[in-house]
């Protein structure tokens, strides 16, 4: 959900090269000492950079062909990437892998192998940890739409927000896939076949899924599908499986933005320096900018080169929902916003392009419209009161205006229904999560007696790599009895101070 404009508002980490033990279900080594084989897929060597992240990893890679529509498996194939990360133990990892589910949707498990190994350390220990990109993303079969001179077809940035804007280019984007693939079979129901086909080929009886955000639709549809084959489920910001994806934005970002100033208030230092609600300035801000854009010269944050670009509200209202993901980074927000509001844009206008660099290309478009078309649009309903949040009543019918000319798939007529399972579970919240907040995993939790829901005071979206948690998560991969862990490490954590200045918070 990304991009200075619409794009960046919709979007809500040392492998053991020598053979382990060959017990049948696990690696062994094979003739080539380069190569080896974790059941019947033979993986090489390989090395993976991760966005946003400082280390690269080395892991084991190889690439696996399933077929398009599964229901036709003598048909088109497509190739996932699978990256395996070893466990770490000399003995070798236990028969039931870790398999780690993206989020997005549009988003490839590979491209975030370092962060994996970061959040996942303690499970690492013992057990291997299993990256397979989602079909429709990461490098190997994208869903990429090229013109007949094989170059990206791309929206201007100018027509983000723009509907019908949105809706033309889907349109021929879907043109351009003719012949080359179907966008109607790369929904979360043929992933989880994929899943099943990855399992399988690996010679696992038994499997554990981590998922975050949109892969926590993933991990609840695999354990419903294949309850005999799930071990135990992660759930990294939950997403139920009655929630229509982008039809609450709004909603749940103006709740976080709630919580943020409401933390302000009680900090005598932030309630003096931001007297205003913060809502009621970026809504003015994102008024006066819709309006009349500004040109704005600004310090380039990679290069120190002087810029000038064009600040819209859009810009404004997008870097807002992105940085309040992360506590850290929305501990900024006031001051920028602040700042913006007296006509000092230049900081405001830095973030915004250091963020769309970063940011660029993480998400596949085509592959998010085909979940989001085939499983999502159909359900959403607009509602009134998103005119008054700060997103506006816009976000949502944006989000789903390639639904108009984008082929659709089909879910099974039970995809929806709350998932009721006796696998045992852990959920992780974010209090002040924009995106999916801590009500969506009370209301997950609910269907599954063996589960157990942490909610982190003061933290955002996606937190298994935050404090202890990934002790906490270790444990209980280990043992799988949630209730009996012990979780009063979780209340060092807190809520960042927001800055009053460039330089900090006050003490």
């Amino acid at each position: 959900m990304r991009n200075t404009r619409l794009w960046i508002t919709v979007l809500a980490a040392a492998c053991l090269l020598s053979a382990c033990k060959d017990d049948g279900t696990r690696a062994t080594a094979d003739g080539d000492a380069a190569v080896r084989k974790f059941g019947a897929i033979a993986f090489e060597p390989c090395t993976l950079a991760s966005p946003m992240a400082p280390t690269s990893i080395d892991a084991q890679c190889a690439k696996f062909d399933v077929a398009e529509n599964p229901a036709q498996p003598a048909g088109r194939k497509i190739k996932l990437s699978i990256a395996w990360l070893p466990a770490r133990d000399q003995g070798g990892g236990t028969t039931d892998p870790v398999f780690f589910l993206a989020g997005g949707p549009g988003q490839a498990a590979t491209e975030y192998a370092a962060q994996v190994d970061v959040a996942l350390r303690d499970v690492r220990k013992q057990r291997d940890i299993v990256l397979i990109d989602q079909r429709g993303t990461g490098k190997l079969s994208p869903l990429l739409c090229r013109d007949s001179a094989g170059k990206e077809l791309a929206l201007p940035e100018t027509v983000e927000a723009d509907a019908d804007a949105i809706a033309g280019f889907a349109g021929r984007c879907a043109q351009a896939l003719t012949g080359k693939a179907d966008p109607r079979f790369y929904t979360t129901t043929e992933a989880v076949h994929d899943l099943e086909t990855v399992r399988r080929a690996l010679g696992v009886d038994k499997i554990n899924l981590v998922g975050v955000s949109y892969g926590t639709r993933v991990a609840q549809q695999y354990a419903a599908r294949h309850p005999q084959h799930t071990r135990a489920i992660v759930l990294d910001g939950v997403a139920p499986n009655t929630l229509v994806v982008g039809a609450e934005f709004a909603r749940t970002f103006e709740r976080a933005l709630g919580l943020q100033v409401a933390q302000c208030q009680q900090l005598p230092s932030c309630r003096k320096r931001y007297p205003q609600d913060l809502r009621a300035q970026l809504r003015g801000l994102k008024t006066r900018l819709e309006a009349s854009p500004v040109e704005v010269e600004y310090r380039d944050p990679s290069s120190g080169v002087i810029r000038r670009d064009t600040l819209t509200g859009d810009t404004v209202v997008g870097l807002t929902q992105i940085f309040s993901y992360m506590p850290q980074m929305a501990s900024l927000l006031p001051v920028v916003i602040d700042e913006a509001d007296h006509g000092r844009y230049a900081p405001l206008m830095a973030l915004a392009q250091m963020m769309t660099r970063e940011m660029g290309g993480q998400m596949n478009r085509a592959m998010q419209w085909s979940v989001i078309c085939s499983e999502d649009a159909d359900r959403y309903r607009a509602d009134p009161a998103d005119a008054e949040t700060v997103l506006g009543a816009d976000v949502a019918g944006a989000f789903f205006a390639a639904c108009r000319n984008w082929p659709h798939g089909r879910r099974p007529g039970d995809f929806n229904k709350p998932l009721q399972s006796q696998v045992p579970a852990l959920l992780l919240s974010g209090e002040i999560d924009p995106v999916t907040p801590p009500a969506y995993g009370e209301a997950v939790l609910k269907g599954l007696p063996k589960g157990r829901h942490l909610v982190l005071r003061g933290q955002g979206h996606n937190v298994s790599g935050v404090g202890c948690l990934p002790k906490l998560v270790g444990q209980f991969l280990e043992t799988t009895d949630a209730g009996k862990l012990d979780a009063k490490c979780l209340d060092a954590i807190g809520y960042v101070p927001p800055f009053t200045g460039f330089n900090g918070w006050e003490p």
